[in-house]
């Protein structure tokens, strides 16, 4: 009786554990210290010139004004708000920087890790191809992942794989 009662408090403990980490990981400020956060805030109100809660265009104009650089291109600034899925505010900021902090590639250097195997450069590569190299290189991924893969990828009749969308659907997610 006293054994039984032991593995069930464990069991019940293990379940909780598993809920607390399910949250945790939908929750971007838990992937963080206290500290780490107070550090990030700080430099979110620095760059938010204009003080209204967001990093715009004008903000990062100015943050590099600040910082003596005055011939910033229009097309970098664009670019540097395009890396942000929304608007940036501190949670989205946040965001951002778990995403380059936790070892996620970013979309540009999965893209160019396929552009090495287009010689061609059509942006697309033979499926099957791909499956030879995955199962057989490096990190060796299996048929069944291989096949996984391969359910979230635009293959054409001619059996060619777009990468630039597979890359897109592996950093952002499947698109609605």
């Amino acid at each position: 009786l006293v054994l039984s009662s032991q593995a069930s408090r464990k069991a019940k403990k293990k379940e909780g554990g598993a809920l607390r980490a399910q949250r945790a990981s939908s929750n971007v400020f838990s992937n963080f210290e206290q500290t780490q956060i107070q550090e990030f805030k700080e430099a979110f109100t620095l760059m938010d010139q204009n003080r209204d809660g967001f990093i715009d265009k004008e903000d990062l104009k100015d943050i590099y004004a600040s910082l003596g650089k005055t011939n910033v291109k229009e097309e970098e600034l664009d670019a540097m708000l395009r890396e942000a899925s929304g608007p940036i505010n501190f949670t989205m900021f946040l965001n951002m920087f778990g995403e380059k902090l936790s070892g996620t590639d970013a979309e540009e250097t999965i893209l160019n890790a396929f552009k090495m195997l287009d010689s061609d450069g059509k942006g697309s590569i033979n499926k099957d191809y791909i499956r030879r190299l995955l199962v057989s290189q490096a990190d060796k991924m299996t048929a069944e992942e291989v096949d996984q893969m391969f359910q979230f990828s635009t293959i054409d009749a001619a059996g060619n794989l777009d990468y630039k969308a597979l890359s897109y659907v592996l950093t952002h997610g499947e698109a609605e």
